[in-house]
């Protein structure tokens, strides 16, 4: 096969695990933020994880997440003031219960809907069977 001028060699790069899943994260968050936008994958999955769970606290809502507490009182505070999530303070630190503001719950509605647009697309190249494999096998690495 031959390379275009000045394409650097891929080596064993393609044959990494780690390498193509970087790869394939970058192509879906590229589409995410073109397509959906409003906030980043992250906060995105913590505003729905917020909507499923109602009242959920912040500490467990960090380990659902696998992010440090710290950083996830920087995230909360910033959807806070952005007026999309409302707390309860709870008598311990980290024990906030938090909820969706009404910007909030209408976000989340726009999200699923572009989120369910983005999916179909980044998974057209999959059949159904393939997309059900891909997602266990996904889970299988993160486990």
């Amino acid at each position: 096969m031959k390379r275009a001028r000045g394409e650097l060699k891929a080596g064993v790069l393609p044959e990494l695990l780690g390498y193509r899943l970087r790869v394939a994260q970058q192509a879906v968050f590229r589409d995410f933020a073109s397509q959906v936008g409003e906030l980043s994958p992250g906060r995105a999955g913590i505003m729905l994880l917020i909507e499923a769970n109602a009242g959920v606290a912040q500490g467990r809502l960090a380990e659902a997440v696998r992010l440090d507490r710290s950083t996830m009182v920087g995230v909360v505070d910033s959807l806070e003031e952005r007026g999309l999530i409302g707390r309860l303070r709870g008598s311990a630190r980290g024990s906030d219960g938090l909820w969706l503001a009404p910007a909030g719950r209408a976000l989340a509605l726009r999200l699923r809907r572009r989120i369910e647009r983005h999916e179909r697309r980044v998974a057209a190249r999959l059949n159904d069977a393939e997309r059900a494999q891909l997602l266990f096998l996904l889970g299988k690495l993160a486990a």
